[in-house]
């Protein structure tokens, strides 16, 4: 009895050890991570909003949003910052790898976060809006877009308690901090060179919400969980590239146009069709100038007459002017990298023309000329005298035998050519020798 109730107290110590095990394990917290390298626009938005709305739900300490990005779109950034502002989870933004930088757009959500920070070697700033509004800006309206931009940072950036002053000069004179320039402006709450510098350094640390209330992090010691973006928002975040989505609006017109031109294919209008609205929908997340557009429609015009009419290459030319000052200026991009790269709107425009008056003369070409068939197609052919015409004998015309007659004699093996034909017997002519003076 002593040995069994030796191994039953033995078994009874293993399961209470377990038990104290299980519920450290189970409180080990969890840090959930999102990775924005890339301009600020619709889809970078969606996968903010997503990743908040997990971390939201699976009890996170924290969401970590590192950050590398050039800016990108006004609309999108009010909506991440929106969503910044309101999470139940604490949201720290994190300016990462060293050479990283949160311009323009990226400053405004470094600067929404519940804590900022950023590491060695990376810089934040440059935040004044590009304003879009035609050739010549409205003065006045220039100032509401810069005043409205530099309210919107001053409402949460005292809110956080960091230095308005310093960040409406982002705005205004467009400056940008370095990571320890930020530091001492009080712009960023810290710099750390990785993920668990900065955890190690924020564990203990109290967050004031925007709300007043205080959360104290506990991150000791912290799992660190990556949220990948979805498959969806791999394929937008590609087609949202402006340059992609022009290839994908050129190269479906084009197949659209071999579609009309040769009906029954079928795959070339069905491709086509796909490729122009897979464009569109990527255009439409991105500002459009309408003006633009008027420019490509009337490429698309210019050439057609050049083919239609003539234009000696002068409305050819033309069409390749309009469609490249089309596709340059057809994203109001407020970040170069929103925008389209010279190199290939001029090298599509170029090609696309090219092509485009090379099949519309040979339609406009076979169009003019007269169907035949049957005997009428036999007009013009060469032929050869299988035996003497006298005037009447066999000829060989495209590898068939012919009835033919001839207005004079001719000997068997003589070159002829078909001038014309009554009914099935065939008219021929001698060819005239061309080597001879």
């Amino acid at each position: 009895m002593k040995q069994w109730s030796g191994k039953i107290a033995a078994g009874l110590s293993i399961a209470f050890g377990f038990a104290l095990c299980l519920p450290a394990a189970a409180s080990q917290p969890v840090v959930d991570k999102l990775v924005l390298a890339d301009t600020i626009q619709p889809v970078s938005a969606d996968e903010l909003a997503r990743a908040l709305a997990r971390a939201n739900s699976d009890g996170a300490q924290a969401l970590i949003v590192e950050l590398d990005t050039p800016g990108g779109l006004l609309d999108s950034t009010r909506s991440m910052v929106g969503n910044i502002l309101s999470s139940r989870v604490p949201v720290i933004v994190y300016i990462a790898p060293s050479g990283a930088r949160a311009g323009s757009a990226g400053f405004f959500l470094m600067e929404s976060a519940d804590i900022a920070a950023m590491a060695p070697g990376t810089n934040a700033g440059a935040a004044h809006p590009v304003i879009e509004l035609g050739p010549q800006p409205d003065a006045v309206m220039s100032q509401k877009i810069e005043n409205d931009a530099e309210a919107f940072l001053r409402s949460y950036v005292t809110q956080r308690n960091r230095n308005a002053d310093a960040a409406q000069a982002a705005v205004q004179a467009s400056h940008s901090y370095t990571a320890g320039e930020a530091l001492n402006q009080h712009l960023i709450d810290l710099i750390a060179a990785n993920d668990s510098e900065l955890l190690s350094t924020l564990d203990g640390h109290t967050v004031t919400r925007m709300d007043g209330s205080k959360i104290t992090l506990h991150l000791t010691g912290a799992r660190v969980e990556l949220i990948r973006p979805t498959l969806r928002e791999e394929l937008l975040g590609w087609l949202i590239n402006p340059n992609i989505a022009l290839l994908f609006l050129v190269g479906g017109a084009l197949l659209i146009y071999l579609e009309f031109n040769a009906p029954g294919t079928i795959v070339p209008g069905a491709l086509g069709t796909l490729m122009v609205l897979v464009a569109i929908f990527a255009l439409n997340l991105l500002p459009i100038r309408y003006t633009a557009i008027l420019l490509l429609v009337a490429a698309l015009i210019l050439m057609v007459l050049e083919a239609k009419i003539g234009g000696h290459g002068a409305l050819a030319i033309t069409g390749v002017v309009c469609l490249a000052f089309g596709s340059l200026t057809l994203v109001a991009a407020p970040v170069p990298e929103l925008g389209i790269n010279p190199l290939v709107a001029i090298s599509v425009s170029a090609t696309f023309g090219a092509i485009t008056v090379f099949l519309l003369r040979l339609v406009v070409r076979a169009r003019r000329r007269k169907t035949r068939l049957g005997v009428d197609a036999l007009v013009g052919c060469p032929a050869t005298a299988m035996e003497a015409l006298t005037p009447e004998g066999h000829v060989l015309v495209e590898g068939e035998i012919w009835r033919a007659a001839a207005v004079a004699p001719v000997a068997a093996g003589a070159r002829l050519r078909v001038t014309g034909h009554n009914q099935m017997l065939l008219e021929v002519a001698p060819v005239e020798d061309q080597t001879q003076a």
